[in-house]
């Protein structure tokens, strides 16, 4: 171990180096100071400045991630935007800073196959450090502060939350952990956000079935990469534990017992607050300023009674801002949406070479992809819309030719505007499901589908005309060496 909670590790297949696997949020926080992506506010801060400062960050190239030192009204650190950047993004899965957006989505496309690397269990953890069973006052523990202006109250926008199936409690793969939006109600109350497509829904409707309330643990500020999976969309007797391992290039994570359900949890959380989603009980909740970068309405949603709190000693809590993109729920969700799409679209076309689906969780979705047959790119889109995450959030789908670099917004648009006929490539499919939480859904939770087809076109379909691509001349690759070297040396 170079640092608490880092492990330096081999690259594998016969790369040269080490990476590095993150056990907590202090390691991960360690190193992006280190790496400049991280800045420490030191005079006290009012809490409704947390929220400015999280949007101010996601609105600098490459922004760093905040960490205040001193809340007004609280004793406790809070830290933002950690990974709000492609920079930090990079850190996070030990990549150089720079590295591309598309070598980390191949990089995380490459881990992803070493799934399952099952956990190491550890008999205790700091997160129990501090439990809190009588009296609990949320407030008193974490330094809570409101988001956007006109959020109905406090909300906590980055749990990983740990919920086990009702009908198969013992089952490790049907544990499910992810991350839903859930409001302060009060000193030992939550209001949480369990849609019927979500995992936790599900288990939700079980329970209600049995009348029976669901155990939680919701875990606070946990390492990078369990944060990331915990928002990852993957089939639901997957589990995420297995996952982070394999995101961590082989190296297990860790995992402890909660301190009164027994729960697995990350074992390098802040804080882990445990408690119960009550059986058929709703209240209101909301409006809360959502990822689509406008305000939910006030709803009815499910309610979260606390019974227990565990926390390390001087608990840091980290959240997240969401808003109009870019934020740091973009980056967050950007490529972990990306890349199981990415699987799940291959596994039945392996002519897909990429998927970005970075654009507001999916919602906007480009696919590249060979073309084998006219219609080939529309067949693509709608395999895509019967994915369980494509199915929701999906709603509108471009598709190019394997040339065309589906992160490369410019080469997307020369292939929309050469190879698109509006008449026979574009398509409209009615009356879907949908993401409530998106604006343009009508009525909330249905969306109508749009697909469009920029991928040249194939026999049987009319071919008008042949068009031959060019190619970069002769040397290109040798003068973009030449001319990168002479800039690094003009900017010294």
């Amino acid at each position: 171990m170079s640092e608490a909670g880092v492990k330096d590790i081999q690259v594998p297949s016969g790369k040269t180096g080490t990476t590095k696997a993150y056990h907590d949020l202090r390691s991960f926080l360690a190193t992006l100071e280190a790496e400049g992506q991280l800045v420490r506010v030191k005079n006290e801060v009012d809490p409704e400045e947390i929220g400015a400062a999280g949007r101010a960050s996601a609105n600098l190239k490459n922004g760093p991630a905040v960490f205040f030192e001193k809340v007004k009204g609280y004793k406790n650190p809070v830290v933002t935007n950690v990974h709000g950047s492609w920079a930090n993004h990079a850190l996070m899965m030990g990549m150089d800073k720079d590295t591309p957006v598309k070598e980390q989505f191949l990089e995380l496309s490459r881990r992803w196959d070493l799934y399952p690397v099952a956990p190491k269990r550890v008999p205790t953890a700091p997160v129990n450090e501090n439990t809190v069973t009588e009296n609990i006052n949320i407030f008193d523990i974490i330094s809570l502060y409101r988001i956007n202006t006109y959020d109905s109250g406090c909300f906590l926008s980055k749990a990983c939350i740990v919920s086990a199936d009702p009908e198969d409690p013992t089952s490790y793969g049907k544990t499910n952990l992810g991350t839903y939006r859930m409001q302060v109600k009060g000193k030992d109350k939550l209001g949480i956000q369990a849609l019927p497509f979500h995992d936790i829904g599900l288990q939700l409707s079980k329970a209600e079935a049995l009348n029976q309330p669901v155990p939680i643990a919701i875990c606070l500020g946990c390492d990078p990469i369990t944060t990331f999976m915990a928002s990852t969309p993957i089939r639901y007797d997957q589990s995420e534990y297995d996952y982070v391992g394999a995101l961590n290039n082989g190296v297990p994570m860790e995992i402890t017992k909660s301190a009164t359900l027994g729960l697995e949890i990350p074992a390098g959380c802040e804080i882990c607050i445990e408690g119960y989603i009550e059986p058929r009980l709703r209240e209101c909740e909301g409006p809360f300023g959502e990822f689509p970068g406008s305000y939910s309405g006030a709803r009815l949603q499910a309610v979260v009674r606390i019974t227990a709190i565990s926390h390390r000693n001087n608990p840091v809590f980290e959240n997240l801002y969401l808003g109009i993109p870019w934020s740091e729920i973009d980056y967050l969700m950007a490529l972990n949406t990306s890349v199981p799409l990415y699987k799940m679209l291959k596994d039945t076309f392996p002519e897909v070479q990429a998927v970005n689906a970075m654009y507001t969780h999916g919602i906007g979705v480009i696919v590249s992809t060979k073309v084998r047959f006219g219609g080939f790119g529309k067949a693509v889109a709608m395999r895509l819309l019967t994915t369980p995450h494509g199915m929701a959030y999906n709603k509108i789908i471009i598709v190019v030719d394997e040339f065309v670099d589906p992160f490369n917004l410019e080469q997307v648009m020369w292939a929309m505007t050469t190879r698109v006929d509006p008449d026979k490539d574009v398509s409209v499919i009615k009356n879907c499901p949908g993401m409530p939480l998106d604006p343009s859904s009508n009525p909330p939770g249905m969306h109508n589908k749009l697909i469009i087809d920029a991928t040249t076109p194939k026999a049987p379909e009319i071919v008008s005309r042949e068009t031959e691509l060019l190619t970069p001349p002769a040397g290109t690759e040798k003068w973009e060496e030449i001319i990168s070297q002479l800039v690094k040396a003009a900017r010294k």
